[in-house]
């Protein structure tokens, strides 16, 4: 058996996504409202929080292992995390440009947050794209089913319990019918209870009240 790399691949079109909705939310806000802008602020922090761990969770889990086991890429796996240290700061500068912004919600503060998110998201998309052509078919090849679970597990083990189903949601938000299938089918039972019974119809409430203002 081999890792199920599509995993990553839904993983990263969330950060996509909600790199490329976010900034286009925040633009939109007018100057003054400061609900609006507390309300986009408390979801940009828990999408890079949620970046950060992700890298993290490679950084610690993943690069270590690919090092000791393929030579012959070392450089490519050395860039990985140069890559996130990238990424890193420029989640730095949008926390500042953030906090700048829900102090004082004007316009100079908000287009400057813009701003900063346009040039995290060329760093971010450019690093994603080369992990999912490069890194993945070495993750496939040298990486064991076990040790592939572990990323996902040391994910929800720093996700808050009552943000769950609102990342699942995320997760499957753009994934394909056969891709939501198998990744449902690697939850615990209670967990697909939930998300049918509760998580799925919830989810699309909040995403219609933060996507519509």
């Amino acid at each position: 058996m081999r890792p199920w790399v599509q995993e990553m691949v839904i993983v990263h079109r969330v950060f996509r996504r909600e790199s490329r909705l976010l900034p286009e939310l925040i633009g939109a806000v007018r100057p003054g409202d400061a609900e609006r802008a507390a309300r986009l602020a408390e979801l940009t922090r828990g999408y890079a929080d949620g970046l950060h761990d992700h890298h993290t969770s490679e950084d610690e889990l993943l690069w270590p292992k690919l090092l000791a086991r393929v030579d012959l890429d070392a450089e490519l796996v050395l860039r990985m995390e140069q890559q996130h240290q990238v990424v890193d700061a420029g989640l730095q500068e949008l926390g500042a440009r953030l906090d700048a912004w829900e102090r004082s919600p004007a316009e100079p503060e908000r287009d400057a947050l813009v701003g900063a998110f346009a040039r995290h998201r060329r760093d971010l998309v450019e690093h994603l794209d080369e992990e999912e052509q490069r890194i993945l078919p070495l993750v496939q090849e040298h990486i064991s089913v076990a040790e592939w679970a572990a990323l996902s597990e040391h994910a929800r083990s720093k996700t808050p319990k009552d943000k769950l189903l609102f990342v699942l949601g995320a997760l499957l938000e753009d994934a394909t019918p056969q891709e939501r299938t198998q990744f449902l089918a690697m939850l615990p039972l209670p967990a697909r209870l939930m998300w049918k019974l509760v998580g799925k119809r919830s989810y699309a409430k909040q995403v219609e009240k933060i996507r519509k203002g």
